[in-house]
């Protein structure tokens, strides 16, 4: 269990200053779209990049520190997540303009579809993707995020991000070290902004591309559940519901977590499902995809935090340990 209040106890005057935010045991099941989740030792929601520099500067190296964002690609465990998850606020991060002719300035707390929109009233195509990814311009960057065709390395021309020790780096496209559904860039990098560019377009081109996605997703993916989007990456060669499909896994459900009669790559919470109920499903998942076609699936939703005692689970095989 956490105990935030003996945390911020212990750094006493260091944090003093802070403008942003400081919430001891944190309920992550209000803040995930799966709404499951242990609580946060201390969540901490910066006011802006300076403040969230001088956070940075004030935590010691010990002491872990968690970024997380909209969380809707996010599978929280149910026993916590100790030390700081800091959450950019839409206040401090959340803006996007139009900077020149082509090219767009906007915060990590961004949503993606607020970035889509800015980028129809600026008339610069290449954008409407972000229409239909239920996330936010942070998440995006870090995991290369993408659909229909389009991801967000060629969208990207430099991005802002603060370390560790609070110091601030300016990266190039090239920088990032983009792959599918990656980005190369340290892992202690906590990125708060970033450039795009785009180009021209008719806007009623583009509000028929954004029309599109949206139509596809409301098609095929059940975007009205309490879901993370998909669950895992298309392994190369194949699509990650086909397989999953093919091994009797559309429908299954442990406990109250299900693999979508819909659309079998997402995971949904039916309404009683406990973290582990979620990621047990999805390694026994994992584990007769491997059995029935050798395909080994790899996670698209990022999972963090702590197993409760008993708990913990044994990749591939969806056993408790």
């Amino acid at each position: 269990m956490t105990d935030g209040r003996a945390l911020l106890d212990r750094l006493g005057d260091r944090l003093a200053g802070l403008r942003g935010r400081l919430t001891p045991d944190a309920g992550m099941d209000k803040i995930t779209w799966f709404r499951v989740g242990g609580p946060a030792e201390v969540l901490f929601q910066p006011a802006d990049e300076e403040d969230l520099a001088a956070f940075l500067r004030a935590v010691p190296d010990d002491i872990p520190v968690t970024v997380v964002g909209i969380g809707s690609n996010l599978l929280v465990r149910d026993g916590g997540i100790a030390g700081f998850v800091v959450r950019l606020s839409a206040r401090g991060f959340g803006t996007a303009e139009q900077v020149g002719e082509r090219q767009i300035r906007a915060g990590a707390a961004t949503p993606d579809k607020r970035l889509a929109a800015v980028a129809l009233e600026a008339g610069l195509g290449g954008f409407h993707f972000y229409h239909g990814i239920p996330g936010g311009v942070g998440g995006a960057l870090r995991m290369n995020a993408g659909a229909n065709g389009v991801e967000t390395r060629e969208r990207v021309v430099e991005v802002r991000a603060l370390d560790r020790r609070g110091e601030l780096h300016v990266l190039a496209n090239a920088d990032m070290g983009y792959a599918y559904r990656h980005a190369a860039a340290p892992a202690d990098l906590i990125f708060t902004a970033a450039l795009f560019e785009g180009e021209p377009a008719e806007r009623e081109q583009i509000r028929r591309d954004m029309d599109a996605v949206q139509q596809h997703r409301e098609t095929v993916q059940p975007i009205r559940e309490k879901t993370g989007g998909s669950t895992f990456k298309n392994p190369p060669g194949h699509s990650a519901w086909k397989v999953i499909d093919e091994a009797g896994c559309r429908g299954l459900m442990i406990g109250g977590a299900q693999m979508s009669p819909m659309h079998c790559n997402f995971m949904i919470n039916t309404g009683t499902a406990t973290g582990y109920d979620l990621e047990y499903l999805g390694e026994t998942v994992r584990a007769r995809v491997l059995e029935h076609s050798a395909v080994r699936l790899e996670w698209e939703i990022r999972r963090i935090g702590a197993f409760r005692p008993g708990h913990a689970i044994d990749p591939f095989l969806g056993l408790m340990l």
